[in-house]
Order: C-alpha cells, then sequence, then structure tokens
C-alpha cells in the first residue's frame, strides 16, 4: 500500500520544527493577508518564511504555502506583486481556492504547483477531473464526505492527488464557508480574520413571536432594540411543540441566542427537527479510520490547526504517525491511540462525515480507551544538568510532587510520579505554579534529554 503523507500545521518555526521532531512530512503554512489565519502566524516576515522553506527541505520535507483566500478586487490589484519574493523562496505548493487567483497564478508561474484548498468544496469526482484539466496538481476534499465517496473519487481519478483532513477543528459552515463572525463583529472569516464566533459561550432563551411575527423573549414586552431581534418566518399559533415551547411553520421552534460578552443582545435563531447549527461543533478526530484511507489510496492526511501550540502538534503527529506506520505495515489499530489524543483540550471529537453508522468494531475502538488516560500539558524540558542527573521544567500549568507526569518525545512516551522538585538554589519546593516558572526533577528513566519533550500531568 501506498504511505501517504502525514501533514501537519505550522504557525511558527518551534510548530513546524516540532512537527518534523514527531513524524510529519509535511507542513502547511500562510501569509496572513492571504490566507484565512491572520493571527498566530510567524510566516507573515520573509524572513521567517525563508528560513522555515530551507529548514524543511534540508530536512527532506515539503513546505506547503497557504494562499486560499477569497478575494475582494482591492487584493486581486497587489497579489501577484506581493506574492513575487514568497514564490522565488521556492514553496513546494500554493494551496488555494479562487478560480481567479488559480489563473493567475498559473498564467505567472506556469510551473508552480497548486493544490485546491478545501474551502472549494470539491466534493465529486467530475470536479476533480475539471481541475485537474486547468492543471492542479493535488485537490483537498471537502470535509463532509464519507469514506466511501472518498473511495469513489479514488477509483474515477486514479492519477490525481488526494488530500484529506483527519484531525482538527470543525467549522459549523460548510467547509469553512461561515457567517458569523462577519455578522457579529464585522471580521470576515472568509477574508482571514475569522474569530470564531462558533465557540463563543452562548445562552439560549425561550422565545415566542407576536401577530406581526416579531420575535420576543417568552413573558416580556417586545424588547427596545427590534433590531436585535427581527422577524423570523410568519406567525402562527397552529401546534405546539410537546415541550409547550412556540413553533412556527414547518414544526420549527424560535430561539433567542445571547453571547457572553454581549448580555441583554439577543439574537433570533431557529431550531427544527434536526437541531440547532448555529452553536459549537465538535472536534474532527479520524484516527481510526487511518487505515482505510491508506487502504483507498490517499496520498495524504492533514491535520488542522495553524493557531494551536507546538505541543497540539507533537501530540497529534506522533499519535498519526503510529497509525499510518500501522496501518501499512499491516498491524491493527491501537485503540490506546485515541486516550492520547484525549490528552488534548477539545470540544468533544467526532469523526465528522466519514462514517455515518459505526460499526461494532469502531464503537469498541471508541468506547474502549482507557479515560484515565486522559492529561493536561504542564511544561517543556529546558534544560539537563549531566552532573546531577537533574531535568530543567519551565510549567505552563501548576504540577507539583506526588502527580504521574508523562513525558512526551519523537520515540515515545515515559510516565513518572514526581518525588522531589527543587529550585535553582537546589531547595524542595511542594509545587510549581505555571505561567513559566522553572524548576528542577530527576531525570526519568528513559527520557532523552537531548530530544524535544512536552510534560503533561494525568488528571
Amino acid at each position: 500500500m501506498r504511505r501517504p503523507e502525514l501533514l501537519a500545521p505550522a504557525g511558527s518555526l518551534a510548530m513546524m520544527r516540532t512537527a518534523f521532531a514527531f513524524g510529519a512530512d509535511a507542513v502547511y503554512a500562510g501569509q496572513p493577508r492571504y490566507s484565512l489565519r491572520v493571527r498566530n502566524n510567524e510566516f507573515g516576515q520573509l524572513e521567517t518564511l525563508a528560513a522555515g522553506i530551507r529548514e524543511a527541505h534540508a530536512a527532506g520535507k515539503q513546505f506547503y504555502l497557504v494562499s486560499n483566500i477569497v478575494p475582494h478586487n482591492a487584493k486581486l490589484r497587489t497579489y501577484l506583486q506581493d506574492m513575487e519574493e514568497v514564490v522565488a523562496l521556492g514553496p513546494d505548493a500554493l494551496i488555494m481556492a479562487d478560480p481567479g487567483l488559480i489563473m493567475m497564478v498559473r498564467e505567472r508561474w506556469p510551473e508552480l504547483p497548486v493544490h485546491l484548498s478545501v474551502q472549494a468544496n470539491t466534493t465529486n469526482w467530475a470536479a476533480v477531473r475539471f481541475w485537474q484539466a486547468v492543471g492542479i496538481q493535488r485537490i483537498i476534499l471537502s470535509r463532509e464526505l464519507s469514506l466511501d465517496e472518498v473511495a469513489e473519487i479514488r477509483d474515477a481519478c486514479p492519477d490525481m492527488a488526494l488530500e484529506v483532513f483527519v484531525h482538527g477543528a470543525l467549522c459549523i459552515a460548510y467547509s469553512g464557508r461561515c457567517l458569523l463572525s462577519g455578522y457579529f463583529n464585522h471580521r470576515d472569516p472568509n477574508q482571514g480574520s475569522c474569530t470564531n464566533s462558533c465557540r463563543w459561550d452562548y445562552k439560549l432563551h425561550e422565545a415566542e413571536q407576536n401577530a406581526a411575527g416579531d420575535v420576543l423573549a417568552c413573558g416580556s414586552a417586545p424588547l427596545g432594540n427590534p433590531k436585535a431581534l427581527g422577524t423570523v418566518g410568519t406567525a402562527t399559533r397552529s401546534g405546539k411543540a410537546a415541550d409547550n415551547r412556540p413553533r412556527h411553520p414547518g414544526g420549527t421552534k424560535v430561539w433567542l441566542l445571547e453571547e457572553g460578552s454581549r448580555p441583554g443582545e439577543l439574537m433570533p435563531t431557529e431550531e427544527d427537527e434536526h437541531g440547532t447549527y448555529i452553536l459549537n461543533s465538535r472536534d474532527l478526530r479520524a484516527i481510526e479510520h487511518v487505515q482505510r484511507l491508506v487502504e483507498i489510496g490517499v496520498d495524504s492526511l492533514k491535520i488542522e490547526g495553524r493557531t494551536k501550540s507546538p505541543y497540539y502538534v507533537a501530540r497529534t503527529a506522533r499519535a498519526y504517525r503510529q497509525a499510518i506506520d500501522d496501518a501499512c505495515a499491516g498491524r491493527p489499530f491501537d485503540p490506546r491511540l485515541l486516550g492520547e489524543l484525549e490528552g488534548l483540550a477539545n470540544r468533544g471529537y467526532t469523526d465528522g462525515f466519514y462514517q455515518r453508522h459505526h460499526t461494532p468494531a469502531h464503537q469498541n475502538y471508541l468506547r474502549g480507551h482507557s479515560v484515565s488516560g486522559r492529561s493536561l500539558y504542564v511544561g517543556d524540558l529546558i534544560g539537563f544538568d549531566a552532573a546531577r542527573e537533574r531535568i530543567q521544567i519551565e510549567a505552563r500549568n501548576a504540577f507539583g510532587r506526588g502527580d504521574r507526569l508523562e513525558f512526551i518525545q519523537p520515540c515515545g512516551t515515559v510516565e513518572a510520579v514526581v518525588e522531589r522538585l527543587e529550585n535553582d538554589d537546589g531547595q524542595t519546593i511542594e509545587r510549581l505554579p505555571g505561567s513559566g516558572h522553572r524548576a528542577w526533577l530527576a531525570l526519568p528513566a528513559g527520557v532523552d534529554p537531548a530530544a524535544p519533550c512536552f510534560i503533561a500531568r494525568f488528571l
């Protein structure tokens, strides 16, 4: 079986180096002006981008540059000029979504590989053939496809490179085409400045409609700011829900949405028999499907998260590296990998659209891993005293004597209980607060002090 590329996110040089150390074959990064991630991005500086591409190539790795914005006219005028110096650095491909920008790039740099972004929403083999005809070398398929649909596209397009997402945040809109951020605070997600409005703290209030169709909080007089409410459908009193909440035609309930930092500003939303989709999505975790994706012949498995931390990319890259290697070697899926990924901050996991009805085997995978494997990132190994066989830890979160830690390195994970913590003067301390405080502890057996090492505390 063909071994797929493991593609990891990189918002910084540190993140890129971590991704490579923990098993990634390639990284993707973006320039703030022309990709969908403006914040937490070091590669807006040309010198940093040059260093990243240079280091990746020296290590035999690939470096893809994201340029997947859906531009308005103003950005078209500056695009080619701004990209001249960037293309000269030699990225291995541009990841693009807009047909106009793709045309401009193909005309100016016909030899530069272009990968089609997931933002283009490619969901069928005919679309793949269309993009292949205009010179695209790889298609990042839409997240809304099932495993069987991916396999059908692979069979119909055997000579096109295919890439899919296997881990990371999911949008509540169709492959990133979200309007919430722009609606709430005028920062357009499709221009790179998404504020992740879908992940804010929301409260739902029961609502009703008056004869004019205005949406009102239940039991209240019309509110003072009708623009914050608005009208949803035509008012009706025909039928109530089983819970006695009002519905309008089609069986849709009306609710008022209140965001945590805007108390009193109530926005209308609707809920039908399928639920309410304006709130948060679970995070994608499809590691149990890696074997099937390898069998299908997908060329690249992609981890989302350019704004995340090096710790995130270390844990995800190592877990998916093992899953890929096991699949290619014919070894069965190791369900302990699910537990390793539970150690990351997440909003609950889903395997997305890959498999609607899980088999008993997959149910066993999803429910059978140990909950005790959950852990919290607490710090990094930053120093080593060989004479005393002590390692120095810089804390991100608090931990102390008696805690059970895991030391996460490219070669594996070592578990150890903290017996003693010392400050720089060799005095014993009971607990180390987070926020950059430092301490020394004995070098656990099996930990390589010269290798990258992230430390987590079991909860």
